[in-house]
C-alpha cells in the first residue's frame, strides 16, 4: 500500500532531528513553479527554497547541464584542477563586473569567507592591530547559523545556548545609515548588510540607504559587503538588489539560485586587490569550485539571463503585489514588495501568520511565515500572469479570514 503524507511525517519526527517546523506536506516531484506531494495533490510553490529556485524546479536546461557532467567527473578538490570552475569564473566576472570570485558550497560558508578576508584585509591593508578588527552589522539581519554568525544575530533563537560567541560584530539599527557612521571606529574593518532582510520579513531600507552606507565605508576606508545569497540572482528584478541604487559593494555573497536548486554552490565576488590577499591554504572547501556545481552553476546563470527571468520577475513582482494591495486590508497591516521578494505582514489581532500559510497549503499554495507575523511570497522568476490570477482568489480568501 502506498505511504500517505502523514507516513512520511511519522518517520521524520521520529527518526530526524527537529530542528525545523516544516509545513505538513511531504513533496515528492517538481516541475517549473509547480510542486506535487506523494498523495498527487499540486501546489504553486510561492517559497522556491528560499529563492534557491529562481529559476523554477527542474529546469530542463540545468537538469542536461548536470546529466552531462555527473557522466564525466563530479569531484576533483581543489588539490587538482578542473575544466568548469575556471570557466564559471570567466563568467561570473562578465556577468557581475567583479575581478575575482572564490566558490564555496552553503551561503553560510560564504559569510564566512567574506568575513575572514576582511579581517584580512583589515590586517594586512589597512593596518588594524592584530585582532581587533570589528564588522558592523545591521539588527534583525540573518546571514546564517554558524557559531560566528549567530553571534550577531538579534534573534535570541539563533543564539541561546551556542555560546561563548565569536567577538568582532556590532550591531547598529537596519536602514539608519548615520547609525552606521555613528558605530565606525579605528578598528572598523568592514560594513555588512542584507539589501533586503528577507528572514527578518522582507524588511525594505529607505531609498538611498544602500548609497549612502556605500559612500561612508568609503570616506571611513572601510569594506562595504552586500549578502545578496537570497536578494541575488533576479529575485527583486535586477540582477542583484543592489543594482536599484546603483551600488557596487566591495565585496558581494551569493548563492541559492547560482545552482538553480540543484545543487549548493555560492560565492563571494570581489575585485583583485581583496580577494588576491588569500594565500594557498589559508582558506577552502572540499567540494568548493567542484566541477559537478560549476558546470550545473554555468547554466543556471545562463537560463536566468537569456530566458528574461530578471525582467519576469520586476513585471510580474509589480502585479503580484498590485493585486494583493487591491483585496480586503482588514487583516493585512502591510505589504512590503521588491520584485518577486513579497512580504505581507499580517496585523497582530489577526492571529500569527502560520495559521495563514496552513491555509493556503489546504488550498494548494505553498508559503512560508517569517518571525511570526509576515507571510512571504517568492515564487520561482518563470511565473506568469495566468498562474497569478490562478491563485490570487484562493489568497484573497485565505488572508480574509
Amino acid at each position: 500500500m502506498p505511504m500517505k503524507n502523514q507516513d512520511y511525517i511519522d518517520l521524520e519526527d521520529r527518526y530526524g532531528a527537529h530542528n525545523y517546523k516544516p509545513l505538513d506536506v511531504v513533496l515528492t516531484r517538481g516541475e517549473g513553479v509547480w510542486v506535487y506531494d506523494v498523495e498527487g495533490k499540486r501546489y504553486l510553490d510561492c517559497l522556491s527554497a528560499y529563492s534557491a529556485l529562481n529559476q523554477g524546479h527542474v529546469h530542463p536546461k540545468i537538469l542536461a547541464a548536470m546529466q552531462d557532467q555527473l557522466q564525466k567527473i563530479t569531484l576533483t578538490s581543489r588539490a587538482f584542477r578542473n575544466d568548469q570552475m575556471p570557466l564559471l569564473f570567466k563568467e561570473l566576472s562578465d556577468l557581475s563586473g567583479y575581478e575575482m570570485s572564490l566558490l564555496m558550497n552553503s551561503g553560510a560558508e560564504a559569510v564566512e569567507t567574506a568575513i575572514k578576508l576582511a579581517r584580512k584585509w583589515a590586517y594586512r591593508v589597512k593596518g588594524i592591530e592584530r585582532n581587533h578588527a570589528e564588522i558592523i552589522v545591521a539588527d534583525g539581519n540573518f546571514h546564517g547559523r554558524t557559531v560566528t554568525i549567530v553571534s550577531f544575530s538579534s534573534d535570541e533563537l539563533y543564539r541561546e545556548d551556542f555560546g561563548p560567541y565569536t567577538p568582532g560584530f556590532i550591531s547598529v539599527r537596519y536602514g539608519d545609515a548615520a547609525a552606521v557612521e555613528v558605530a565606525i571606529t579605528p578598528n572598523t574593518a568592514a560594513v555588512m548588510l542584507e539589501p533586503i532582510q528577507g528572514e527578518g520579513g522582507v524588511i525594505i531600507p529607505p531609498v538611498g540607504y544602500l548609497k549612502k552606507v556605500a559612500e561612508i565605508c568609503k570616506k571611513n576606508n572601510v569594506l562595504f559587503i552586500a549578502d545578496e545569497i537570497q536578494t541575488g540572482l533576479g529575485r527583486t528584478g535586477k540582477l542583484f538588489a543592489c543594482d536599484h541604487e546603483n551600488v557596487k559593494p566591495d565585496m558581494m555573497i551569493i548563492g541559492k539560485a547560482l545552482a538553480g536548486g540543484f545543487y549548493p554552490v555560492s560565492a563571494v565576488l570581489s575585485s583583485a586587490k581583496i580577494l588576491g590577499l588569500f594565500r594557498p591554504g589559508e582558506h577552502g572547501s572540499t567540494f568548493g569550485g567542484n566541477p559537478l556545481g560549476a558546470a550545473v552553476a554555468r547554466t543556471a546563470l545562463k537560463v536566468l539571463v537569456e530566458e528574461g527571468m530578471i525582467e519576469n520577475a520586476a513585471a510580474m513582482g509589480e502585479y503580484f503585489s498590485e493585486q494583493l494591495a487591491e483585496m480586503p486590508q482588514k487583516n493585512i497591516r502591510e505589504i512590503r514588495s521588491r520584485g518577486l521578494l513579497i512580504g505581507v505582514e499580517m496585523k497582530t489581532e489577526a492571529g500569527p501568520a502560520r495559521g495563514y500559510c496552513e491555509g493556503l497549503q489546504k488550498k494548494g499554495i505553498l508559503a512560508k511565515e517569517t518571525h511570526d507575523t509576515t507571510i512571504r511570497f517568492a515564487p520561482p522568476l518563470i511565473i506568469d500572469k495566468a498562474v497569478i490570477d490562478w491563485a490570487m482568489p484562493m489568497i484573497r480568501d485565505v488572508l480574509a479570514k
